[in-house]
């Protein structure tokens, strides 16, 4: 009886020890309790599952029809049939099976067909082999290296250089290690893709300025100013650049330098130039715009330049003070992970360095076939060009303005028919990622190599196509 009494009890109190607990306890223990049943219970007979035969698989292979990563894709792009080179790109270049007078790569110099060149790269290779296998930092500096950084600062009368192993990443690498999140870039609205990329990579506060528009970059200055007066605290605290083209590629035009360099010394302003077309086509001695402008090299931060173009090689570089330079060397994302450049590539721009200081009338030839170009296109009445008449790069437009892509189809045809006829002339291609597209043009790049009856050559051929693809 006694021992009855005690179960009863302990239920008893069992049951009002239950009913101190919130509902919702219960619901959730129950709940899990569920899950966890099922969870096993699944896992169980998942393990179970019958595998596929092979022709199974066969069979749902055939029968898979994947989505296209891309809809409605240009089967005509002409990334999709590019031309086909076979020969070196000199004077001559073969383009699908034919000889043509090349105007369409950046050898402003003709140091592609320097036999001095030539015969110290293969030195080079002979001695380092083809390639410095690893990142500057990382075992891949080479000797070299350090002889082309210190002939590029004594050639630009600056106190450090540093070489990056392609030209792209140069310019784009270079303004993300110093352009921060907040910090305000102005930037012409024509700037090459490659600092585009760079500036992406900022996360700064962007603002874009007309094409070679000082006014308006002068008016964007001072509305920014005004802002600064609201907040100064805040103001002093944001770093502030301008990034420009020496010489632009996408419109062949020089930039108004010494009206900029007084803009950012009233503004407080640091000034990058990218100088990949200017570094070796303009000045006396080939030193780029600030030599053109007479402008010194103390007034501009850094100066970013290609060895790509004038110098026949593959690279980039940036020149400027130590202080500024060295700060590249941890922080340049294309300096520090990148393998270093090639050996033979190095050797080749050193010797392109000593080719350009020591037959400055190269220089002169070049500028005077690069207004020789200039005059005779003007000739052209279909036709237009407004690029500056010292650039080796030089965009032609249809005078008669249309929509887009008339324009691309009558300018591509334009090209097709110079190089039937002997004369390499190029449509540039733009990715749609671009900002700002440029017009379509036909792009023309001058070099040294030409003499007077090439250029007359090219200019009539030119002038022929163009007559008959527009008169049609």
């Amino acid at each position: 009886m006694n021992r009855n009494m005690s179960t009863k009890f302990i239920f008893i109190e069992s049951m009002e020890i239950l009913s101190t607990i919130p509902q919702y306890h219960v619901l959730l223990e129950g709940f899990l309790i569920l899950w966890l049943i099922w969870f096993i219970v699944k896992k169980h007979y998942s393990s179970r599952e019958r595998i596929p035969t092979e022709d199974e698989v066969k069979r749902k292979l055939v029968e898979w029809k994947p989505e296209p990563l891309i809809t409605n894709p240009q089967t005509t792009h002409l990334f999709l049939s590019p031309r086909c080179i076979t020969s070196r790109a000199g004077k001559s270049i073969v383009v699908d099976g034919k000889h043509c007078l090349n105007l369409g790569t950046h050898n402003y110099l003709g140091l592609t067909e320097s036999n001095e060149i030539e015969s110290n790269a293969i030195a080079a290779v002979r001695k380092y082999g083809v390639g410095s296998c690893g990142p500057r930092g990382f075992y891949g500096t080479v000797d070299v290296h350090l002889e082309l950084e210190d002939s590029l600062a004594t050639y630009t009368d600056t106190e450090e250089a540093v070489v990056y192993s392609y030209g792209f990443s140069a310019i784009s690498s270079a303004i993300a290690a110093y352009c921060k999140r907040k910090d305000l870039v102005f930037i012409d609205e024509k700037v090459n893709f490659a600092i585009q990329k760079g500036l992406d990579a900022t996360k700064a506060n962007i603002i874009y300025f007309k094409h070679n528009d000082v006014n308006d970059l002068s008016n964007l200055l001072m509305k920014q100013a005004k802002l600064d007066d609201q907040n100064p605290k805040k103001a002093s605290k944001i770093k502030r650049f301008l990034i420009v083209e020496g010489i632009y590629m996408n419109t062949g035009n020089i930039c108004p330098l010494p009206e900029l360099v007084t803009l950012c010394r009233k503004y407080k302003l640091r000034i990058f130039i990218d100088e990949s077309i200017s570094f070796g086509t303009l000045g006396k001695h080939g030193k780029g715009v600030t030599e053109h402008y007479d402008v010194p090299r103390h007034e501009i931060d850094m100066i970013i330049g290609s060895l790509d173009w004038a110098m026949g090689s593959i690279g980039g570089f940036c020149v400027g003070t130590s202080f500024i330079i060295e700060h590249q060397r941890l922080s340049g994302l294309g300096y520090c992970f990148s393998a270093s450049l090639p050996p033979l590539l190095t050797t080749a721009a050193i010797t392109s360095l000593e080719i350009m200081r020591n037959n400055p009338h190269i220089f002169k030839t070049l500028k005077d076939n690069c207004i020789a170009i200039n005059d005779g296109l003007q000739n052209i009445n279909c036709l237009e060009c407004s690029s500056f008449p010292e650039s080796p790069v030089k965009h032609v437009y249809l005078k008669e303005k249309m929509d887009r892509i008339t324009e691309e189809k009558l300018l591509s045809q334009i090209s097709d028919c110079c190089i039937e006829n002997n004369v390499a002339i190029i449509t540039p291609v733009y990715l749609e990622a671009e900002k700002n597209l440029p017009r379509p043009s036909l792009r023309l790049c001058v070099s040294t190599l030409l003499n007077k009856n090439d250029i007359d050559f090219a200019l009539s051929i030119l002038k022929k196509c163009a007559e008959e693809v527009l008169s049609v």
